[in-house]
């Protein structure tokens, strides 16, 4: 599992003329679910999420969580943060998991953030949409729940 995080002062995802989610302070979550994650890909990531200082506390040093800063979480379903360009000029999605895998994977790792106290709005999964955000910092990080010791 792969994802994205920005930290943002505000985000919102919008479907055609729709908004399907938007949260002000808090974190951009962009999700690929990888052929063979399972539960504790899920569990790893959500739990680094969930506890990953890169707010600022009082001194401006990034001690603090976005449950710290009672931040939200806007989690947006990205299969092409698994696309392979080494080869050729397209990209592959060969290890992007099929949406009938992928889809729950992204619920119950929503539901994983929802679980420990975090706001968390959602995009529409395999939907084309539109996101917009303030980058807070700029802070972005990229997190692999492969590359990820488990032991944290």
């Amino acid at each position: 599992m792969r994802a994205v995080i920005q930290r943002v002062r505000r985000a919102e995802v919008r479907v055609g003329d729709r908004t399907v989610g938007e949260i002000g302070k808090g974190l951009l979550v962009l999700l690929g679910v990888e052929v063979g994650d399972t539960d504790a890909d899920l569990d790893w990531i959500a739990k680094k999420i969930a506890e990953l200082r890169i707010f600022g506390d009082t001194e401006g040093k990034m001690n603090l969580s976005v449950q710290d800063v009672g931040g939200a979480v806007l989690v947006v379903s990205q299969f092409t943060l698994l696309g392979d360009c080494r080869k050729g000029r397209r990209p592959s999605f060969d290890k992007a998991a099929p949406p009938s895998s992928a889809e729950p994977m992204y619920e119950a790792f929503a539901d994983k953030l929802k679980s420990v106290g975090i706001d968390v709005r959602t995009g529409e999964f395999a939907a084309m949409m539109e996101v917009e955000l303030v980058n807070d910092g700029p802070v972005t990080l990229v997190l692999d729940s492969r590359r990820g010791s488990g032991s944290e």
